[in-house]
């Protein structure tokens, strides 16, 4: 059976408040603790409400549940939960076409699509998601090849977007050129992130944009940046040649989302 164990608090917290309103994945989940700082306290007051069990271990069992992880993650501090079966799948997960027709297709409001192209770093991908969380991006897409996309099971991407992973829509597709196209068809404005672009101090995003970033290494592919009706880059004074994807991205959402105050 399939098994998630995630740690760090606003990953851990973010997974409770996200049972209570889907209701289903509350018994596959368990909270297991050693301490009971003001934090965890209430961590598991809110899992209490939600009907999540939760036991209290010694350190050296949370050791052992983390061993599998990374260094950063197994860095329990004294509290994580597990995620057993089916229901470690989070209904923040959707199929595009059927975003694209029950969402992104009506006309009316602000909708922000970020699209990754083959960011394959996990720590980019949560903290991508975390700043998608904060200035409301409607749908983060990836492709299912070369890139980092196992927003359930990668205890990397969880931590590093800080719960957000548990929030923001996304969809894993085949084809990231096709699904620009059908974006396209249903109105919206497509700008691609790279250098040599028009300054984004310059131009005015669309109410339905697509913000297209590229890999760590080689940047947007050829047949996607032809797709792109713009493209926009980030003034900067430093001496190396570029940002951090995820930087760049969260600053661009926040320029999408400061346009539309």
């Amino acid at each position: 059976m399939a098994e998630l164990v995630l740690t760090g608090f606003h990953a851990v917290e973010e997974r409770v408040r996200n049972a209570t309103v889907n209701k289903d994945a509350v018994a596959s989940m368990q909270i297991f603790y050693s301490k009971s700082g003001p934090r965890i306290k209430k961590i598991l007051e809110q899992a209490k409400k939600a009907g999540i069990a939760s036991s209290q271990v010694d350190d050296k069992i949370l050791d052992d549940m983390t061993k599998h992880l990374g260094n950063a993650e197994r860095d329990h501090r004294g509290i994580l939960v597990r995620i057993k079966g089916a229901e470690a799948k989070s209904e923040n997960i959707v199929d595009f076409d059927n975003w694209l027709k029950d969402v992104g297709s009506k006309s009316e409001g602000r909708c922000t699509v970020v699209v990754l192209d083959s960011v394959t770093d996990p720590h980019n991908v949560g903290a991508i998601l975390r700043s998608a969380d904060q200035f409301g991006a409607s749908l983060v897409i990836m492709p299912e090849r070369h890139s980092s996309n196992k927003i359930n099971d990668n205890d990397v991407i969880q931590r590093s977007s800080a719960g957000a992973a548990a929030w923001v829509t996304c969809s894993v597709v085949t084809n990231l050129v096709r699904c620009v196209e059908k974006l396209k068809s249903n109105g919206f404005w497509v700008y691609g992130a790279d250098a040599g672009g028009t300054s984004v101090q310059e131009g005015k995003f669309a109410d339905r944009t697509v913000l297209v970033m590229g890999s760590e290494g080689t940047g947007i592919s050829r047949l996607l940046k032809e797709q792109c009706d713009s493209i926009v880059s980030i003034p900067t004074c430093g001496k190396i040649d570029s940002l951090n994807v995820s930087v760049a991205t969260g600053v661009l959402l926040y320029e999408i989302y400061r346009q539309s105050l």
